[in-house]
């Protein structure tokens, strides 16, 4: 491509912000509430129903036993467990909800004790990501925890079935690639502190 077929950069100021009508606040589903927006087109005027589930921030983290720039001798840390909206069972990294009144990195560390009995003095916050902006209002924020060591009995919630595993980190790839691991947060932030095209 030549300089001159360069697309020119996306104009974000012709995107203009939808004015809030009315809201109606829904059922309450345990893990989100349903809240419908009616909002105003900005163009046409026309006033549209728009779904939304209030959701509290979630937490996940990248869990390795050794030092991730020292992949020769480093496992990932993942969990095994039971996933109801596909009907079967998943590969994941650690995580959860961040409780009312927690702060992010204090939901991580907890999540990783709980699911999976480790705990480590290395942490890194890798940035936060919106889970589907479509519909949810909240954050998934992702850390990264090195040299985790097992100090723990797991603490699951009644609700909870977790195996706890790991992956040496030289296959994360192989595994993003061959289906073990397709949970969509979970490779955002594993693409953080790896390269998953390998």
């Amino acid at each position: 491509m030549t300089a001159e077929e360069t697309p020119a950069p996306f104009p974000l100021d012709e995107i203009r912000s939808w004015e809030l009508v009315k809201q109606e606040r829904g059922e309450n589903m345990f893990i989100a509430r349903h809240r419908t927006d009616h909002m105003r087109h900005p163009r046409t005027g026309r006033v549209w129903p728009r779904t939304v589930l209030e959701m509290p921030e979630w937490c996940n983290i990248v869990a390795v036993t050794g030092h991730i720039a020292e992949p020769e001798s480093c496992g990932l840390i993942v969990v095994r467990q039971f996933r109801f909206g596909r009907s079967c069972v998943t590969t994941e990294i650690p995580g959860g909800v961040v409780d009312r009144g927690e702060l992010h990195q204090q939901a991580a560390l907890r999540e990783l004790r709980e699911e999976t009995g480790h705990t480590s003095d290395s942490w890194a916050y890798l940035g936060s990501v919106e889970p589907n902006p479509a519909f949810q209002n909240n954050l998934c924020h992702h850390w990264l925890a090195e040299n985790c060591k097992l100090t723990h009995a797991l603490d699951l919630d009644l609700g909870e079935d977790i195996h706890v595993t790991t992956i040496p980190i030289l296959e994360v790839p192989s595994a993003v690639h061959s289906g073990i691991l397709t949970h969509s947060l979970v490779i955002s932030a594993l693409s953080s502190v790896l390269d998953l095209r390998k």
